[in-house]
């Protein structure tokens, strides 16, 4: 494998050049939203201008926006490895967690069981929860406070014959951790329970099988790994098949279609394609001899996880030296393999809003709150005081901007508390 060209990278991204307070911004924001190479941009301009339609008609616009449409579950396909027809789009991965827990209610009774967790972004808790209505337990899976890692030994406690569904995150968006996803389907088919895995946020950081995991269902977010706002659902063929989405009546009974409701945001399609041709693009340049786009996309993501390591063999060790600073999450280098770069903290002197602010004004950008993993921040006792300060890297991130980090927060924690 060739060496990592984080000034081609870099060079992708037109809003990277943008300077706040005279100072050239840091997007550290990275589970928020990931910012867009140029070439998204161009997909989404160029498929107003040529090919803006509806689908399905008789004429030529229509019938690129049908190429469009192919074309992206082809690249979705080859980036989550499975077949085509097995990928649905959606407004976002909330929207589809919610149609795909109303369909599968259909089929639950009352005393059913759903096993979520303590860890989740909200979206892989509250359509799950929804279903208590019709008489559904739901179960939750704790933590281990010390590392934010999932108590595993909790989770094959909780399972029954009664469990009908485990829903968990790939990994964390709040704390970074990254979850044993294979063990845990494994545990959930032996009590023949479906799994329904969120991986918006570990979608952009590492390499994604979903035949190999032999999970049911997956969904992420283009606009988390350099895309526009589309969502998007892996299901196997089997279960989008057999189950019965809510649909308007005149709309496709095919699968996949079924179950994308409503007219599908065909720019966002195109810029879709355009976001993971550019991943391809980059694992082409880290290893030349690769073949189809799958091979091109699986070098992207193993050379993205080693530099992403090494950003983060910079970030947390010396975060822990910061005087006052409380982290939440994996902090042992050796088992950084756990975690994605994305980190969580709190400082003794200033609340999480007040540090990102302070971040903001000198152009580095962090996110303050519970970033809507809202059993987490209350297990760990912080919601009703701001929540955390987090802090996302992904790979168009640098080793200056993570200095520059550094050393702005040393210099925060030296300072008296704001309201003093």
């Amino acid at each position: 494998m060739g060496p990592f060209d984080i000034g081609w990278v870099r060079d992708q991204f037109p809003a990277l050049a943008q300077e706040i307070n005279g100072q050239l911004a840091a997007f550290l924001d990275g589970p928020g939203g990931t910012q867009t190479p140029e070439r998204v941009m161009t997909a989404i301009r160029e498929y107003l201008t040529h090919s803006n339609s509806n689908a399905h008609g008789a004429f030529a616009t229509s019938q690129r926006t049908d190429a469009v449409i192919a074309s992206a579950r082809l690249a979705m396909a080859d980036f989550l490895g499975c077949d085509r027809d097995e990928i649905v789009f959606g407004p976002n991965m909330t929207t589809l967690a919610f149609t795909l827990s109303r369909s599968i209610g259909r089929d639950l009774h009352a005393g059913d069981e759903i096993i979520v967790t303590q860890l989740d972004h909200d979206a892989n808790v509250a359509p799950w929860k929804a279903l208590e209505e019709q008489g559904v337990i739901i179960r939750t899976v704790d933590i281990n406070p010390e590392d934010c890692t999932l108590d595993m030994v909790d989770l094959e406690r909780q399972l029954t014959p009664r469990t009908r569904v485990v829903a968990v995150g790939y990994a964390s968006n709040a704390v970074g951790t990254i979850n044993d996803v294979a063990q845990i389907v494994k545990l959930a088919h032996a009590v023949g329970a479906l799994v329904f895995i969120d991986a918006v946020h570990y979608a952009p950081h590492g390499p994604i099988d979903v035949n190999e995991l032999d999970c049911d269902f997956l969904a992420c977010s283009a606009y988390k790994f350099f895309g526009p706002h589309i969502g998007v659902l892996y299901g196997k063929h089997e279960h989008l098949t057999r189950l019965r989405p809510y649909k308007v009546r005149p709309a496709s009974d095919q699968v996949p279609s079924r179950w994308e409701m409503g007219t599908q945001n065909h720019e966002g399609l195109a810029g879709t394609v355009a976001a993971i041709d550019y991943l391809a693009d980059l694992g082409r340049r880290v290893s030349p001899t690769v073949g189809n786009r799958r091979e091109a996309l699986l070098s992207t993501m193993q050379a993205t996880q080693q530099y992403e390591r090494e950003l983060c063999q910079q970030l947390v060790p010396n975060l822990l030296q910061i005087p006052g600073l409380t982290f939440f999450g994996v902090t042992d280098p050796s088992h950084f393999i756990r975690r994605t770069p994305t980190v969580a903290l709190r400082m003794a002197t200033h609340t999480p809003y007040e540090v990102a602010k302070a971040l903001g004004n000198r152009g580095i950008f962090t996110w303050n709150g519970n970033f809507y993993a809202l059993n987490l921040s209350e297990r760990l006792g912080v919601e009703s005081s701001g929540g955390f300060l987090r802090i996302g890297l992904v790979h168009y991130n640098t080793i200056e901007e993570v200095h520059r980090l550094l050393q702005t927060l040393n210099e925060m924690a030296a300072l008296p508390a704001l309201s003093s």
